[in-house]
């Protein structure tokens, strides 16, 4: 009798679950992508970084490119182990952690860094910059190596736009290391240029951003 009780039971959850009454969305993630793997970016051992560049009349003479550093930012990587796809990422900047890395004096990094937060990123309306993949493809160079093409929309000074990036992705053990480069053109995103003494020197429209990102599970 109890056999026969146990047996109805299991034939019950069997088909209850095939019906789809009876799920568990993790198990099922799981089963559907069974080397999911999900890292967040290790601030403390990435680097990234913003190139502006100098122009106008005088930019030879009076003016000169500077390197931005940023320091605040987070995020998180789903990737599939051995082909990387499907995947995705998401990237949150702190707009005010940007900082001149440039050796000029205190006075005048003062002043570039407060015009750069308060006339160009104006973060006290835009506060983040973020990041976020629509999809990506990824070609194998090597066992544990690939590069990729990341697609996906930008957000910064209040604006979105679509992004493509791309990037060398490095496997190790728990570990994830992309590289990689992009432009972008500042009035794309409605920021007005800096410019000084009457407009002969000013920052160009295009800025180059360069990253070395490590991500842990």
């Amino acid at each position: 009798m109890r056999l026969s009780i146990a047996i109805s039971i299991a034939l019950l959850v069997m088909s209850t679950a095939a019906s789809g009454d009876f799920r568990n969305k993790e198990y099922e993630l799981n089963i559907a992508n069974p080397a999911d793997a999900h890292y967040k970016i290790d601030t403390g051992q990435s680097r990234f970084m913003v190139r502006a560049f100098a122009g106008g009349l005088l930019s030879s003479i009076a003016g000169h490119d500077h390197n931005i550093a940023i320091k605040q930012f987070s995020g998180d990587v789903h990737f599939t182990y051995g082909s990387v796809e499907p995947a995705s990422m998401q990237m949150t900047i702190k707009a005010d952690s940007l900082a001149i890395t440039d050796k000029v004096s205190d006075s005048d990094r003062q002043k570039i860094e407060s015009t750069m937060r308060d006339e160009v990123l104006e973060v006290g309306k835009y506060p983040e910059i973020s990041f976020k993949t629509s999809s990506i493809s990824a070609a194998k160079l090597e066992e544990g190596k690939f590069t990729a093409k990341l697609n996906g929309e930008l957000t910064l000074h209040g604006a979105t736009h679509p992004l493509t990036v791309t990037a060398t992705l490095d496997f190790g053990q728990n570990l994830l290391h992309a590289r990689g480069q992009f432009g972008i053109r500042q009035s794309t995103f409605g920021i007005k240029q800096v410019s000084v003494a009457g407009g002969t020197v000013k920052v160009k429209d295009d800025l180059k951003f360069s990253f070395d990102i490590v991500a842990h599970p």
